[in-house]
């Protein structure tokens, strides 16, 4: 047996392992087959229910990525939306700040007619100069706010088709979900319910076991039959003596490869 196989043979389920609940199993009133087949139907229901899970697919992790998508693209659009507000309330500033510049210019211009001196023509033509800078200046932010505005506005209108496709998405996944859902509830509630029953009748530490080994297999198959002289949880073969012993129930036996409980094909049979 390899170390990894003993790590999941011997694996702790609380201060116990696989070996000592098999022991104390074995030690209890009720009679192991019946264990058994309690444990094989326990895992041909949670199978069931998988199988329904299964049906349903990604369609639950896609619902809420369409949701989480929709909502980010709506705090883009608020963002945008605030943006551009902002933008034009700067483009009607600096228009306003551009005719009060021209307005200076107006009663600079009229002041240089009753000027008395070099000093005061000069100060008059400086001031005039200066305003003219103000008012270059000021055109150019508005027509970068104007630019900016309308590049927003873009992608504010792209955003909005986005969403509404996102929206149009998320519609038809919800509403391919709810039917399947419709579909498969009552089903799935008889097997949880059955599950529920089952659980009650089995060993708690076996029970913890089972789920233990369950969570941790690929194809949450923790009890299983044999199948052509192997393993049908791993397909490693089993030693005749071996199935022997697996065929007449009357003590647990777990895959030394993978952990699993294997029991009686009989069963597969029956059911």
């Amino acid at each position: 047996m390899t170390d990894m196989t003993k790590k999941i043979f011997d694996a702790p389920t609380g201060d116990e392992t696989f070996i000592s609940i098999q022991k104390s199993v074995n030690d209890s009133d009720v009679s192991m087959e019946v264990k058994l087949r309690l444990l094989y139907e326990l895992q041909q229901t949670d199978s069931r229910i998988d199988k329904i899970h299964l049906l349903r697919g990604e369609l639950p992790l896609e619902v809420q990525d369409l949701e989480d998508h929709i909502l980010g693209l709506k705090t883009r659009i608020s963002n945008l939306e605030s943006e551009i507000k902002d933008l034009e309330k700067d483009v009607a500033q600096k228009k306003h700040d551009v005719e009060n510049s021209k307005a200076l210019i107006a009663k600079y211009e009229s002041q240089k007619d009753n000027v008395k001196n070099n000093r005061e023509y000069d100060s008059i033509t400086k001031e005039i100069e200066f305003q003219g800078l103000e008012i270059q200046l000021a055109e150019k932010r508005i027509k970068e706010f104007t630019l900016s505005a309308a590049q927003k506005k873009n992608q504010l209108a792209e955003t909005k088709v986005l969403l509404q496709d996102r929206e149009t998405d998320l519609d038809n996944k919800k509403k391919e979900l709810e039917s399947i859902i419709e579909e498969t509830s009552k089903e799935e509630e008889v097997l949880n319910r059955k599950v529920d029953e089952l659980s009650e009748k089995i060993d708690k530490r076996l029970l913890n076991a089972y789920h233990k080994v369950r969570s941790n297999a690929r194809n949450k198959l923790a009890v299983v039959t044999v199948k052509r002289d192997a393993c049908g949880g791993c397909f490693n073969k089993i030693p005749p003596q071996r199935q022997l012993e697996i065929a007449l129930s009357k003590k647990i036996i777990v895959c030394e490869y993978c952990g699993r409980i294997i029991v009686s094909s009989e069963f597969e049979k029956e059911e």
